[in-house]
């Protein structure tokens, strides 16, 4: 405690042993003299205003004059400001800091117990093995979070940032000297090399792969944090954000993907991580077959239940309801890693970060459930295993109720082999949901009986996310409505969402009639699949024309025939937009 006892006693501050490592004036060093004194005494925090007067006096206010050498202190991060809501301090009036309460930081008592800040690092060995070495890299990616930490805090400026960066330079070239030093090619080493990957390329590969050792719930996968780790000012920022977007190399070479996911503000933020084959290969380089994961398009070749979808459409290319909407909203929010870290501290979650969520989707045909599953998919960068309910029946009694396990014993096959969580959508489900027989009846509807208890149980423990999609909620049997956590409603659209459907899927380069008025055309009360086909037929009529132009009358016939029933309706194409 050598140099705390030589602040304390030294009668001028400048001849303290720690003064040089200060940067600040006489008068900034009386001020952390003071408070020294006052933290040895058992007082934590100051007010300003009763110290700036205990040091320079209270006559004629002239402690006032000191306000801006408060300030100089507060900005060169030896103390902190004590407030719920701190200010930017260089945004702040000198006034402002009279009455707030000031501390000593843990830089300014690690100064005054060891003499320096300087960064201690143990001389320079070769590298035993590549977990050592990721230990030096993790410690060096905390130093940048560290950096990052400070520039954004209210309290600090650039002296903090540049006392972290000169240790981190030091942390740099010992890993530099050490890799030198080391005779076997250090792994992760030599992927850099092969993948010709940048300095900040390298930083986010790293701090992703810190994550995935420590499996924690820090933030460093998402977007703005991997940014801000690598910047340095808000220029950088935008420069940098293009090492995170799509086509960049990190991505394109598959070293690396991302989750999209609606943050608890509405947004949309990117979750990062290292691909499974990638992460294997530095994991364990000791082992020279990789161990690839399985993809779904191999295994459901070998099956006959499902079709696999990868969507083609997002939840922004559909016309919903407000409320479906905000139920959906409220769905992908499950997957915010905020949200999942509060729902396993409460127990109401395990371990595992998917959604797990039962949802039925009901309304009319046509208005877009069938479109909406895969869409949520899309935006959820999951794939869709479909299965249509109807093949589900066989002339076979016992068949069916086999077939039911069946479905669920497949979908959990696949997800286990291919280390994957598709979406289940089951289409057209009203038979299984539909109220089951009451007391004796026929075979045919005790097997149906049976067929819908065997579904009830699979459903009740299903883990992983299922929509299943009906036309008829009032036959809905009460157990299946309880066991969905989600029932959205999909109802037929107004004027506004028809008009809107009109404009999104009318044909863009086509030729219109001159008083072509699309806001008639939504008076029709018509589904979004409805319109879909309209606009099918409509265009079939007039693409045989000499003079192929689109007239309001074209689509009037055919919203005509549609209505009248006159042709059947195509099965629903959803709201979509070509």
């Amino acid at each position: 405690m050598k140099y705390l006892i030589d602040f304390l006693d030294v009668k001028n501050v400048e001849d303290a042993k720690i003064y040089e490592h200060l940067k600040c004036s006489a008068e900034e060093g009386k001020i952390l003299q003071y408070m020294t004194k006052k933290f040895v005494s058992g007082v934590e925090d100051v007010i300003i205003s009763d110290m700036l007067q205990d040091i320079f006096g209270e006559d004629d206010y002239v402690y006032l004059d000191y306000l801006v050498t408060a300030k100089s202190a507060l900005e060169l991060g030896w103390i902190v400001q004590q407030s719920f809501q701190p200010l930017k301090i260089g945004d702040m009036s000198r006034l402002e800091l009279l009455n707030s309460a000031v501390s000593l930081t843990v830089s300014f008592l690690k100064l005054l117990e060891e003499g320096n800040n300087e960064l201690a690092l143990p001389e320079i060995k070769p590298y035993e093995d590549h977990l050592e070495y990721l230990q030096d890299q993790f410690f060096r990616i905390e130093s940048y979070q560290k950096m990052s930490s400070i520039r954004q805090n209210v309290h600090e400026n650039a002296l903090g940032v540049n006392r972290v960066k000169s240790k981190l330079d030091l942390l740099e070239k010992r890993i530099r000297e050490r890799v030198s030093a080391t005779e076997k090619e250090v792994v992760l080493e030599k992927f850099f090399k092969q993948k010709k990957l940048e300095e900040k390329e390298q930083v986010i590969f790293l701090a992703l792969l810190k994550e995935e050792y420590s499996a924690g719930d820090s933030n460093l996968r998402e977007m703005n944090a991997l940014i801000d780790l690598i910047s340095f000012d808000e220029y950088e920022r935008i420069k940098n954000r293009s090492l995170l977007e799509d086509g960049a190399k990190l991505i394109a070479e598959e070293l690396i993907d991302y989750e999209e996911m609606l943050n608890p503000f509405g947004g949309i933020s990117r979750a990062f991580f290292i691909l499974d084959d990638v992460l294997q290969e530095i994991i364990h380089p000791q082992k020279k077959k990789k161990v690839r994961k399985l993809k779904l398009e191999t295994l459901i070749k070998e099956q006959d239940i499902f079709e696999l979808i990868d969507p083609t459409t997002s939840l922004d290319d559909v016309v919903l309801h407000p409320k479906t909407e905000e139920t959906l909203s409220a769905l992908m929010r499950q997957v915010d890693k905020e949200v999942v870290a509060r729902l396993q501290q409460w127990g109401v979650k395990d371990k595992r970060s998917g959604i797990d969520a039962r949802v039925m989707f009901y309304g009319h045909p046509g208005t877009g459930k069938t479109m909406t599953a895969y869409s949520l998919a899309k935006s959820l960068k999951r794939q869709v295993l479909a299965f249509d309910c109807s093949k589900i029946l066989s002339m076979y009694v016992g068949e069916s109720e086999k077939n039911v396990r069946k479905i669920f014993d497949t979908y959990y096959d696949l997800t286990h082999k291919t280390k994957s969580e598709p979406i289940l959508l089951l289409n057209e489900a009203d038979q299984f949901l539909g109220a089951r027989s009451q007391g004796p009846g026929s075979s045919t509807d005790q097997m149906h009986n049976q067929m819908q208890n065997i579904f009830l149980e699979q459903i009740e423990k299903f883990e992983g996310m299922l929509v299943a999609t009906t036309n008829l909620l009032e036959n809905i049997d009460p157990a299946f409505s309880r066991r969905f956590n989600y029932k959205i409603e999909f109802k037929k659209p107004n004027f506004e969402q028809r008009l809107l459907l009109w404009k999104k899927m009318l044909p863009f380069n086509a030729p219109f009639e001159k008083e072509f008025d699309i806001k008639l055309l939504a008076e029709y009360g018509l589904t979004g699949g409805q319109i879909n086909l309209v606009i099918k037929n409509t265009a079939y009529v007039v693409a045989t024309r000499k003079d192929p132009i689109f007239g309001l009358e074209d689509f009037v016939k055919e919203i005509e025939k549609e209505k009248s029933g006159t042709f059947d309706a195509e099965k629903s194409m959803g709201f979509m937009n070509n």
